[in-house]
């Protein structure tokens, strides 16, 4: 017993840190974040859904905390958007980056566990699509959570500087949904679309083979 349960552990630190070092990767190479329009549209919570899915809530909360520590780090001259930010504000800064995301990674795992306990778990002759309903809900979580948790810290705490009020202006709205909408535009349904695909063909691979 003792046995397996040290082998558990060393199996989740090893994926967790597998999962870590492709999240250093994505951003040291610059691929993590790609700039499209007024924001960087991010791969990096790819890793994220996949460890909250795979491991669990509390897994996806501290690859969700990973994830928003590079998003900090990004403020630190990588991402002119988030310079400014720091330069506003550098506690609302860490507010917006960190501690959305590592909600959106253990929310992630919990809408996994939900659903797959609602639809799957300790059922039979469940059908294959019936199964990929939790992957994919879990992974649009993912994306739709992390687009909203900092956008809406964003409006909520920079919504009255001059910086957030000069877009506004541009969107020609005061309406924080409105305002949402017009600034992420397709690049987040872009992001909800392949962490949809991405995020269920990946955690159902790494699955399938965890329980071989």
């Amino acid at each position: 017993m003792q046995t397996n349960k040290q082998h558990s552990s060393v199996l989740l630190l090893t994926q967790m840190a597998v999962l870590i070092a492709i999240m250093l990767v994505l951003e040291t190479t610059g691929l993590g974040m790609i700039k499209i329009g007024l924001l960087e549209m991010t791969i990096l919570q790819f890793p994220v859904i996949v460890g909250a899915i795979t491991m669990g809530p509390a897994a996806g909360a501290g690859l969700g905390l990973v994830f928003g520590l590079i998003s900090f780090w990004e403020c630190f001259g990588k991402s002119a958007f988030g310079a400014t930010l720091l330069g506003i504000n550098p506690i609302f800064t860490f507010l917006v980056c960190v501690p959305t995301r590592t909600l959106m990674g253990l929310l992630c795992g919990m809408t996994y566990k939900a659903v797959h306990g609602v639809l799957v778990q300790g059922r039979t002759g469940v059908g294959q699509v019936v199964k990929m309903v939790p992957y994919v809900a879990a992974s649009l979580a993912g994306a739709l959570l992390n687009t909203a948790f900092f956008m809406g810290t964003l409006v909520v705490l920079f919504g009255s500087t001059e910086f957030i009020r000069g877009y506004m202006d541009m969107a020609g709205t005061t309406n924080p949904i409105v305002f949402i909408c017009w600034f992420v535009g397709i690049q987040g349904l872009v992001e909800a679309l392949l962490c949809a695909f991405l995020g269920t063909a990946v955690s159902r691979g790494v699955n399938a083979v965890l329980k071989k």
